[in-house]
């Protein structure tokens, strides 16, 4: 009975449009209050559950990305993708591709990747003669590398919540994203073949060398992520506040984005985003306690050992419960809500809590083009006044690749695990 009233609860609330930070808190505040534990438990678990230094990384990585948004970063990145595939059909679409992917791997944030990118790349495309709505599905689209390929914001979430290393994750995620990409850029390029798009001009060798020289800098953030993480000297904390650092002066001394005394409008906006995220975390963590006490976990072991299901059929089922979720919660609620319940269940099912990170961060990704609620789409609809529909017929073919990925990432573990095990040993 208390189950039924519970979810009414929850999915009414949801359906009230309250915001997921509300839900939580309120669920967690009538649990407590339903198993007689006192209110002062729910607040002192919340402070407890904060008091987490790689957590600290999160908004250190959100203000590294609002100032590469900002400072110029985006457009470097965009040059360098333009000077090395001029002369190749749709070379604007496949500049989309690679530009997202390193956007994503200095910035960690998908939305960010979508509307830096979008911002500047979508007009271009669209003055070039690309039809509107394939500009929107390849950024889109691509903009999703941004969750799994490190440094990753939901990949620090998902490791500080089921207590996993948050540098196996990182590397985990590397092939995997490596394998979108080169999906995309491979769909893109028959199919510019296909609709004969245009060509920009291919640049000579000395103009590519320049341009790859100022593009340069713009990778000094994933470089000093990557070596002070790999290397050694930083913890993951570390590495974000000097990515956050590096991040503002490269934006400031070299492509000068923005002056130094709106420096402190761009930290306000990250924090804000930060805030928001922070919230969520909070309030998710103390649900996640008390569900996990509640010894919900333990009768799904039971209940899929009770079925007989096979690893692999418990895999497929929890994917398409993913992908259903993901049509309604955006990544860091659905990550904060089901992973504090899946959690214990990986281990005794014979599932290897890394591999299963990059399993559930790819479904985050398929979750933000998802119709109907996906946040990508959401953005790319809003900068180029586009109907929702239009940017959803756009996205549909990545969207069949998406999935395609997510079923080799499920059932070939190897490919996730190779890398952090050669790295650190199984």
């Amino acid at each position: 009975m208390w189950t039924i009233g519970f979810l009414l609860l929850f999915f009414g609330l949801l359906a009230a449009g309250m915001p997921i930070f509300l839900v939580l808190g309120a669920c967690a505040a009538v649990l407590y209050h339903v198993s007689g534990q006192p209110m002062i438990g729910l607040a002192q678990n919340m402070i407890d559950q904060l008091n987490s230094s790689t957590l600290m990384s999160l908004p250190l990585f959100v203000m590294a990305a609002a100032f590469m948004r900002r400072g110029g970063v985006a457009q470097a990145l965009v040059d360098l993708a333009s000077a090395w595939l001029g002369g190749v059909k749709g070379s604007l679409g496949l500049v989309a591709v690679v530009s997202c992917a390193l956007f994503a791997a200095i910035s960690g944030s998908s939305v960010a990747t979508a509307l830096a990118m979008g911002t500047i790349l979508l007009p271009a495309m669209i003055a070039r003669g690309y039809p509107r709505s394939f500009a929107l599905g390849v950024l889109g689209a691509s903009g999703t590398i941004g969750v799994v390929i490190p440094p990753s914001l939901a990949l620090i979430l998902y490791g500080i919540v089921t207590e996993q290393s948050v540098p196996r994750l990182f590397l985990a995620g590397i092939i995997p994203g490596l394998l979108q990409a080169g999906a995309f850029f491979v769909w893109v390029l028959w199919y510019a073949r296909y609709k004969n798009f245009p060509s920009e001009p291919a640049m000579p060798f000395r103009a590519r060398l320049c341009v790859t020289w100022r593009a340069l800098p713009a990778m000094a953030v994933p470089f000093v992520v990557l070596v002070g993480i790999y290397g050694g000297f930083m913890t993951v904390t570390e590495s974000a506040a000097m990515s956050a650092v590096t991040a503002l002066i490269v934006s400031l001394l070299v492509y000068r984005g923005f002056r130094w005394t709106r420096t402190l409008d761009v930290i306000a906006e990250a924090l804000s985003s930060a805030g928001v995220i922070m919230l969520i975390i909070a309030t998710a963590l103390v649900f996640g306690h008390w569900m996990t006490g509640s010894g919900v976990p333990a009768q799904i072991v039971e209940f899929a050992t009770h079925q007989g299901l096979s690893t692999w059929e418990f895999l497929l089922a929890t994917n398409v419960m993913l992908l259903i979720i993901g049509c309604f919660l955006e990544v860091v609620s659905t990550l904060l809500l089901v992973m504090p319940i899946l959690a214990p269940v990986l281990v005794p099912l014979g599932i290897d809590p890394v591999h299963f990170g990059i399993i559930f961060t790819h479904n985050m990704e398929v979750g933000l083009v998802h119709p109907p609620v996906g946040l990508n789409l959401y953005v790319l609809s809003t900068i180029s006044d586009a109907p929702i529909g239009e940017v959803i017929r756009g996205i549909l073919p990545f969207l069949v690749i998406l999935l395609l990925v997510l079923a080799l990432i499920t059932y070939w573990p190897a490919m996730t695990l190779w890398l952090p095990n050669l790295v650190f040993g199984k």
